[in-house]
């Protein structure tokens, strides 16, 4: 079976393109950050003023291990996506375009990926130190007090996931 091999950010077009099982190589920038993170940045579009803007962006559920010597980041292996799920509409319904996670995800987020053409990619859970070694480069953007949970954006090269919920709605999790 082939590779896919995309560039963040991505073109909807591209994402379209995509259908739920395809293997996809990841390269670019993304957006990192689960719990704790979409709390503070909900907060923050409540009071009207975001602290990112995630429009066109990527976001992997994810809060990396502390880098050992020669490490640009340490072990980052993929956090439960259905934490989110309460997250997930309103930033694909204003913008996002793809997640990065592991799990099941509600019927909810099915639809906002359905409505705007977004995708669910599933990282391997258990494959930290693998994804560790995809990370070229990290910078902390916001929430420096959440340790672990800050939102950091990171660039990757080759980064391995599987398209488990395309835009269409069709999901690895039925087969």
């Amino acid at each position: 079976m082939s590779e896919i091999k995309l560039d963040m950010p991505f073109d909807k077009c591209e994402l379209k393109k995509l259908r739920a099982g395809d293997n996809v190589l990841l390269s670019g920038e993304m957006f990192v950050f689960r719990d704790a993170g979409h709390k503070r940045l909900f907060a923050s579009i409540e009071k009207g003023s975001p602290d990112i803007d995630f429009a066109g962006e990527t976001v992997y559920f994810m809060g990396p291990c502390p880098a050992q010597k020669d490490q640009i980041m340490g072990s980052c292996g993929p956090t439960t996506s259905c934490r989110m799920d309460k997250y997930t509409p309103y930033m694909f319904d204003h913008g996002l375009a793809a997640q990065i996670g592991k799990g099941k995800r509600s019927l909810e987020c099915i639809e906002a990926f359905k409505r705007n053409g977004g995708v669910y990619f599933a990282a391997i859970g258990g494959a930290g130190a693998l994804y560790s070694k995809c990370v070229t480069a990290v910078k902390e953007i916001c929430y420096s007090d959440l340790g672990t949970e800050a939102i950091r954006r990171i660039t990757v090269k080759d980064f391995p996931v599987v398209v488990a919920i395309d835009s269409e709605g069709n999901s690895v999790y039925n087969e």
